[in-house]
């Protein structure tokens, strides 16, 4: 299997996308790799640098041709997210992924696969590494905790960077040329309440939604993918009323920046509803499954009786599940605002992203992003007044800032030029709808210019994470070509 992806050409790129993917890198988790990304830089005699909160910076001198030029800032970050299928068996914390090749895909085995940003890590790695390649002075820069928090970026004080011109290598369409991003809130809401007895002549049923594609909650949000919260709370929406449907647990979804693929829910029913209560779930499913069919072609629920042991002894009031379902509706999902700058840009959106409901206690978790910040806040008012109705306590909190574009940006006009000579068409300059490290580093070095680029990627945050083979050599031949263009100091 590794023999397979490091014979891949560029052969220095997937050996050390390789050697990275044996090691375990979760955010929030990042000891291993930044151990592993210390040993790497001191290994090649460079100087390597662990600043405060973790984040390694390895430096490396200009190609005799190149001392002339500006010192360029190489960024990527080293964690990413771990996400398997419900039927997997793997342990993110001990096993390194396990990868194939697909045709023109590398993919993971029924895990997430790492490609985001670990083609930029390794792009990196193999520019330190190489004697022949021609660049200007580097400084390699590995953030962590991009994924859920970007404290990496965060933590980054001025002045341990002295380049000029930052290329961040995180962006996952090949003909894309990123110059701005959104920002990004977390949103959690918080309650309680008092559990009561499984009423008499009730029966169990465990609901199980799965078979959604979920991915990256701001670059696939636009795409009308399903939301497994959303998707369970319409199915115990008015339930009550109609079958004496009362909620014991809920649990769905992981991380706030995938879209849910899944949620299961126990609860119980009133036993002289229960041929009524399969007969129109299955009603809703079908209508669900139609509207999401070309998005979500292996969406299913599947609905399963608990033998009388299994049943639930503890179930949720009915008002306090009447304020759970209806806030849960009524919480804005998806796309909430287009840009009026940049034609098909998501300007705001949020991911209702992970949901649970046990034991006397509810957690409702969302990413809100926008490129603006006054929308983003808009639109995170609108939830915390959604939760707050029902009676939550709403907490905002890891608030970062979206990254304005600049169109006179000097390295802009290079990438494009080079592009363009390389590939007989026009690069696609734009700004994106991820959480792009460079707003938050341009706060500490205003006077950086940014740009974004990378392979195409596909699927990101989910098993179905997969990177193209061939925009991969593209990707290389590009960052290559760039290095070599550096502007003069």
């Amino acid at each position: 299997m590794s023999k397979e992806i490091r014979d891949l050409q560029p052969k220095e790129l997937w050996e050390q996308f390789a050697d990275l993917n044996a090691v375990p890198r979760p955010s929030k988790k990042e000891e291993r790799v930044i151990e592993f990304m210390m040993n790497f830089g001191k290994n090649l005699n460079l100087e390597t640098i662990k600043d405060e909160v973790g984040n390694v910076i390895i430096k490396k001198p200009a190609t005799q041709n190149m001392t002339d030029r500006k010192t360029v800032v190489l960024q990527s970050h080293l964690d990413m997210v771990h996400q398997k299928n419900n039927d997997t068996e793997f342990d993110f914390d001990t096993q390194g992924i396990q990868m194939f090749v697909d045709q023109d895909w590398v993919r993971a085995k029924g895990t997430t696969l790492g490609a985001d940003n670990g083609i930029g890590v390794a792009t990196i790695m193999a520019i330190l590494k190489s004697t022949d390649i021609e660049h200007p002075a580097i400084e390699a820069l590995f953030t962590i905790d991009e994924e859920t928090g970007m404290t990496g970026a965060k933590g980054l004080v001025g002045g341990l960077l002295q380049g000029e011109i930052l290329l961040n290598l995180d962006t996952e369409e090949d003909d894309e040329i990123d110059i701005g991003c959104a920002g990004g809130i977390d949103i959690t809401a918080l309650a309680e309440y008092d559990q009561e007895p499984t009423p008499e002549g009730s029966v169990g049923y465990r609901i199980t939604v799965k078979g959604l594609n979920g991915g990256h909650s701001g670059m696939d949000i636009h795409k009308g993918l399903g939301n497994a919260n959303k998707i369970m709370n319409r199915l115990l929406f008015d339930s009550f009323d109609s079958f004496g449907l009362q909620i014991s647990s809920i649990k769905g979804g992981s991380l706030r920046n995938a879209i849910p693929r899944e949620s299961v829910a126990h609860v119980i029913i009133a036993k002289v509803y229960e041929d009524a209560f399969v007969f129109d779930m299955n009603s809703i499913v079908e209508e669900i499954r139609e509207e999401l069919h070309s998005v979500d072609p292996n969406f299913e629920v599947v609905f399963e009786k608990l033998e009388s042991k299994d049943k639930p002894e503890f179930v949720m009031p009915p008002m306090a599940q009447y304020f759970l379902v209806r806030s849960l509706y009524a919480a804005h999902n998806g796309v909430y605002k287009m840009s009026s700058e940049f034609e098909g840009l998501v300007e705001a959106s949020n991911n209702i992203a992970k949901v649970e409901v046990a034991e006397g206690y509810l957690s409702i978790k969302c990413l809100t992003r926008s490129s603006v910040e006054s929308s983003k806040m808009d639109l995170a008012n609108s939830l915390r007044s959604a939760f707050e109705l029902m009676g939550c306590e709403v907490e905002f909190s890891g608030s970062y800032p979206g990254w304005s574009p600049k169109a006179d940006s000097a390295i802009l006009g290079v990438l494009e030029e080079i592009y363009e000579k390389q590939n007989n068409t026009k690069a696609n300059v734009v700004a994106c709808h991820a959480g792009l490290e460079c707003g938050i580093l341009g706060t500490n070095y205003p006077d950086m210019d940014m740009i974004s680029f990378g392979p195409t990627i596909r699927g990101a945050h989910s098993p179905d994470e997969r990177v193209s083979i061939s925009s991969v050599q593209k990707y290389w031949k590009f960052i290559l070509e760039i290095l070599k263009n550096i502007p003069v100091k």
